[in-house]
Formats: structure tokens, sequence, C-alpha cells
């Protein structure tokens, strides 16, 4: 699984980066059907966190989530996140049976 984090209007600390990583082990079950993961942070008035996946059969999943600090906006994308993985996850299963 490759991720890219990007981010947009300021500079990404480590800690931030650090808080991401280990909320990223949530989705670490679902590492094998994952071949992208982009993640961007952009900040103008408060922190927009967006995320694109790609799964390996080809379909692609965008979540979107803001909010006034970084680290919330984190918390709320990789909630939307673990539940967009585990529905695409039933779907493929789904499909092979």
């Amino acid at each position: 699984m490759n991720i890219d984090v990007k981010a947009v209007h300021f500079t990404l600390k480590d800690d931030a980066r650090e808080y991401l990583n280990r909320k990223l082990n949530r989705i670490h079950n679902a590492e094998n059907m994952i071949v992208d993961l982009l993640v961007t942070f952009t900040k103008d008035r408060d922190y927009a966190a967006e995320a694109t996946v790609n799964f390996r059969w080809g379909v692609s999943v965008h979540v979107k989530e803001t909010d006034f600090d970084l680290n919330p906006a984190i918390d709320k994308l990789i909630d939307k996140l673990d539940a967009k993985i585990s529905k695409e996850k039933e779907k493929a299963t789904e499909k092979r049976a």
C-alpha cells in the first residue's frame, strides 16, 4: 500500500504525521486490498482533510471532512474511511461468492 500525504497552505508537523500514522493502523487489516491511499490536508479558515483510496480491483473511494483543529479532522476522516473500506470489502466478498 502506497501512502501519500500532502499539506496545502501549511506545513504538516511531525507530531501530526505520527498521529495520522497511529490512526491509519485502524485500516491495517485492509492493507492487502488497497493500492494507493492519498491524503490531503488543506488549511483555510479551518482544516479540510481528504482521502482517496484506490482498491486493487479498480474501485476508487473519496472521503472529506473539515474541522477547526487538525487532529479532530483526522479522527473524523479515519472514521469515515474505515466505514467506506469495510463497506467496499463486503461488496467485493459478495461478488466473489
